[in-house]
């Protein structure tokens, strides 16, 4: 059993339906069934991330089997973002932007899902000037409220809290995970603020690594059993690789998928 550790000061919040996030199946022609998953009828997914090429970003030009999956989502209401790559900060806008413009042009997108962003609290001027040109992107191209999603994988300062509609406060193993512990400032966030994405977790840990997830206070997870992750522990201090740099434990569907199906949004017991 886990030794579950709330924020100080708060109290497990009332239980309620969880959603899934998923931040970066395998490229639609590779992985077919886990794109057709997404868009199974009654699936809980709150949102699914479009990386076109295995690095990540929209591409050098559209993608028929990117398209496809986009808009098979759309007719299923599941928000699609686009994956964007801010490498901890060091990015410029120059950069992000125009990719952004391809998703939203090429793909429709709903959002961006802003991987490696950074968690300092000397990054927040930057990260805040490419959060509103990403929003004022997403005017231009007729999505006037695009869902953004900061992809830290651990808890950053607490001014990151204002800047997008949800943070990836976690992003490890189950083993980190089972001892985790939720920030104090994040008792004042309400559950939707905040997503966590966890792999590695064997079958029969699955319901409780969602009873952590709703004491911890998050909206939105991703658990998987699949092990592995390309080196971001070390890549969060700018030594190690990104994305399409190894095994994505988050490419592939859980061995447990239909069992997370049907059971998130259930209350667990505590």
């Amino acid at each position: 059993m886990s030794h579950l550790r709330p924020a100080p000061g708060a109290t497990a919040p009332a239980t309620g339906a969880l959603g899934l996030g998923a931040p970066g199946f395998a490229h639609p022609l590779l992985a077919p069934a886990e794109w057709a998953e997404l868009a199974r009828p009654g699936a809980p997914v709150h949102w699914a991330v479009l990386k076109a090429p295995v690095t990540g970003g929209p591409g050098a030009r559209p993608d028929p089997y990117c398209l496809a999956a986009a808009a098979r989502l759309r007719d299923a209401g599941v928000p699609l973002l686009g994956h964007l790559d801010l490498r901890w900060g060091a990015r410029a806008d120059a950069e992000v932007i125009p990719e952004a413009g391809h998703f939203l042009d090429w793909y429709s997108v709903a959002g961006f899902y802003l991987d490696r962003a950074p968690a300092a609290p000397d990054a927040l001027p930057r990260t805040r000037g490419t959060v509103a040109a990403l929003r004022g992107r997403g005017q231009e191209a007729g999505c006037p409220v695009p869902h953004l999603v900061l992809g830290h994988g651990t808890h950053p300062h607490p001014g990151y809290a204002g800047l997008a509609d949800q943070l990836v406060t976690f992003r490890g193993t189950w083993a980190d995970y089972r001892w985790s512990q939720a920030a104090p400032w994040t008792a004042d966030q309400p559950p939707s603020r905040f997503c966590h994405l966890v792999y590695g977790v064997p079958r029969g840990h699955l319901e409780e690594a969602l009873r952590i997830a709703r004491w911890q206070g998050a909206g939105t997870v991703f658990v998987t059993d699949v092990p592995g992750d390309f080196g971001r522990t070390s890549a969060r201090r700018g030594e190690g690789p990104g994305p399409g740099a190894g095994t994505d434990p988050f490419e592939t569907l859980p061995g447990f998928w239909d069992e997370i199906v049907s059971r998130i949004g259930i209350a667990v017991s505590e």
